[in-house]
């Protein structure tokens, strides 16, 4: 009973994190899980499985708040859930260990033009509204789908500062879009599983803790989205971005010891730094927007 709390607090703050900002789930949840022993293709399984019910009520609660972009569920859905089936069919063959390395150091890149461009382009409107070809957005759901089966968790990671650094979606529309996508790709990546492994080897008891846990969160997280302002998000989701890549790029560009300690440092000092900056320039922004509506 006492590990199927825990796991159910693991599930819920996971979906926080997940529901706020369009990626952490499975990362957060898949890392626990191996860290007890259980292998990677039976912890991305029962990950996936849990993902089947939360992604439906987050997806659900992210349309009632009005964070989701229809017209680009289909794009990434579909050919996300084609990259799924192939990835969670593939994991008992290969591992996605080998790609890891140049992802992380791809995302950081992005990490670090999207904390840039919210929180620090003072005088410049992070976000121009425009319409998003489908031509990018399938390759993008094919790959972070793969990888989010093959890896444990992907799919909001590469998705969500991929469409962010576009600049042309809102990011609580961002967010919304991603998640409710996710649901087909939780599908399609739990029939994978199930093919691929035996019903007996799915660890059921928490398939259900961190599907507890995550439907308790997801409507809570869809409601943050809706009020935090669009600077805020997108400041945070970026330091996010950087923390959650940072183990993974030093070691692929050869970064360690002390030199890695300070960089950790570095980086969540200057996210700190920039997160103040945006909630000043949003402060600015809704004075100046007030003045003007006086006016008029």
């Amino acid at each position: 009973m006492r590990s199927f709390f825990v796991l159910a607090v693991v599930g819920l703050l996971a979906q926080m994190i997940d529901g706020s900002l369009g990626m952490a789930y499975g990362v957060t949840s898949t890392t626990l899980l191996l860290s007890v022993g259980i292998a990677p293709a039976v912890a991305s399984a029962a990950v996936h499985l849990s993902e089947v019910g939360t992604t439906l009520v987050s997806g659900a609660s992210h349309w009632k708040f009005g964070n989701v972009d229809w017209g680009k569920i289909g794009w990434m859905a579909l050919p996300g859930g084609v990259g799924a089936f192939l990835g969670a069919t593939a994991l008992s063959f290969i591992s996605a260990e080998v790609a890891k390395p140049f992802v992380a150091v791809f995302l950081f890149a992005l990490g670090v033009y999207i904390l840039a461009r919210f929180s620090f382009r003072r005088k410049e409107r992070p976000v121009r509204v425009r319409p998003i070809s489908g031509k990018f957005l399938a390759p993008l759901g094919l790959g972070a789908g793969f990888l989010d089966a093959a890896g444990g968790g992907g799919w909001g990671p590469v998705s969500t500062p991929t469409l962010l650094s576009s600049g042309r979606m809102e990011p609580r529309k961002v967010v919304g879009t991603v998640d409710a996508s996710e649901f087909v790709v939780a599908v399609c990546a739990s029939v994978g599983f199930l093919l691929a492994l035996s019903f007996q080897e799915i660890p059921w008891q928490v398939v259900g803790a961190l599907l507890a846990g995550g439907v308790v969160a997801a409507p809570i997280a869809a409601w943050v989205v809706r009020i935090l302002p669009m600077r805020i998000l997108g400041t945070i989701v970026g330091g996010v971005i950087l923390i959650t890549n940072m183990k993974t790029f030093m070691g692929a560009i050869g970064i360690s010891g002390v030199s890695a300690s300070l960089v950790y440092v570095l980086i969540v000092a200057i996210w700190l730094v920039a997160l103040a900056f945006s909630i000043v320039v949003n402060r600015q922004e809704k004075a100046t927007l007030t003045e003007e509506g006086q006016l008029a």
